[in-house]
């Protein structure tokens, strides 16, 4: 329960019901991996602001790199006086994304803008409409968004409808393979079956794009196998179809290293980067192929407060707290022990039908046989409200609920991860 009821009546009175929180608190201040309510009491944070914060809360270099800036200019907007902070941001985002072909970028606020923004990109290079999405796959709450997106409770529930020449083809989902392959012995028909696709849902050479995230986020932290992505990538190529990487949730070294499509040494068309970006400014960017970037005419793309000064200076500090601190290896080492532990919980608790992830990004799938797989959502609430009323902050995700998903800023400790894992134990330890 809140310890502020001032807070709480004011909300009930002023702030929309449909703005949920997940948890009755509210933060008085956060540092590293973590935060405290405004009655003193201090959490352990695994949610990281929804895989925002890799580099901490308030990390001192970002806190000064924003302040800085803001005792210089707040706002001028991009498009009509520039400045260097977003020149220099572009430089980097660019040089570290995978693959030779060179790359330039454009930014806006948030990630559902950034995939907004690719989409018009990708259709207006290709002069194609379609666009293939995934099944499980989350892309943003705007229009263009909502349409891309795949679970309907509670992000489309009621707000058809929605944007045309959108198809939805299956993921590898190797827990639930829609084809009904076991995981390891199959010919990755999930990745051939983009072939059909073309054929029986929509026509390659009407089709501007395939949009993914690399793992799926909110679908359930769903890590495919590491052929899949090049074979799609070789489907696309072959039928002159883009491959826009959605790494809003998997960039910035939360899946081990800078971006995720690194891991299978694949190099997207467009690339779309927000959520750890800026360490919590409101910042997005949508980088790819210079060629592809630059077919849209000036002014074409575009708003006012993209690349927002603050939030360039924050994403450049960013970058320098990752190499300076070696934010990947200790991002690594994290992953490492924390699949560990999730491992043994398995072994433990039968309530664990699985245990996948990518680096430091993991999760549990509870299910309630695991012989007939039948999603546990319930289970999963009661084990992440224990967790938060024993001071750990974590967040369920999955298109049935049952997926607990683990996001902690890159900088947890050791100390501080083993703590969280035992209270999770705890709470697997509840009777149901």
């Amino acid at each position: 329960m809140s310890t502020n009821k001032h807070l709480d009546e004011l909300r009930s009175k002023y702030v929309a019901q449909g703005y949920v929180s997940a948890r009755p608190i509210y933060v008085d201040k956060a540092r590293g991996a973590l935060v405290w309510d405004s009655g003193g009491r201090q959490y352990m944070d695994f949610a990281g602001g929804i895989a925002v914060m890799n580099v901490g809360h308030s990390h001192p270099k970002v806190v000064e790199a924003v302040r800085d800036q803001a005792g210089r200019y707040m706002h001028t907007c991009f498009m009509v006086l520039p400045y260097e902070p977003a020149i220099r941001l572009a430089e980097k985002i660019c040089t570290l994304l995978p693959g030779p072909t060179p790359k330039k970028a454009m930014f806006v606020n948030s990630g559902a803008e950034a995939v907004e923004n690719a989409i018009k990109i990708a259709r207006y290079h290709t002069k194609r409409a379609g666009i293939i999405a995934f099944e499980n796959g989350f892309h943003g709450r705007t229009l263009m968004g909502m349409s891309l997106t795949s679970k309907v409770k509670p992000y489309k529930l009621g707000f058809g409808p929605f944007a045309p020449e959108i198809y939805r083809m299956p993921f590898a989902y190797c827990y639930r393979c829609p084809f009904g392959a076991r995981a390891g012995v199959c010919d990755l028909e999930c990745a051939g079956h983009l072939e059909n696709f073309l054929v029986n849902h929509t026509a390659a050479e009407t089709t501007a794009a395939l949009i993914a995230e690399p793992v799926l986020g909110e679908g359930g932290y769903i890590v495919p196998p590491p052929e899949y992505f090049p074979r799609l990538k070789r489907i696309c190529d072959r039928h002159g179809i883009l491959l826009i990487a959605d790494e809003i949730q998997t960039g910035l070294g939360r899946t081990g290293t800078m971006f995720a499509m690194e891991h299978w040494k694949v190099e997207a068309d467009i690339t779309t980067v927000a959520k750890s970006l800026a360490a919590g400014m409101p910042l997005s960017a949508v980088a790819g192929k210079a060629e592809i970037m630059d077919s849209v005419h000036p002014g074409g793309v575009g708003g006012t407060y993209g690349a927002n000064p603050l939030a360039c200076r924050a994403a450049l500090a960013v970058f320098d707290v990752f190499e300076e601190e070696d934010l990947l290896a200790r991002g690594n080492a994290l992953g490492g022990r924390l699949m560990a532990g999730l491992k043994e919980l398995e072994e433990e608790f039968d309530l664990i039908g699985d245990v996948r992830g990518l680096g430091p990004m993991a999760a549990l799938e509870l299910v309630k046989d695991r012989r007939t797989k039948e999603p546990a959502p319930e289970a999963a609430k009661a084990i992440a409200d224990h967790c938060f009323q024993n001071g750990l902050i974590l967040l369920v995700c999955g298109c049935y609920g049952n997926v607990l998903r683990f996001m902690m800023p890159l900088v947890t400790s050791e100390d501080q991860l083993d703590e969280g894992l035992a209270i999770l134990r705890r709470a697997f330890e509840q009777p149901a």
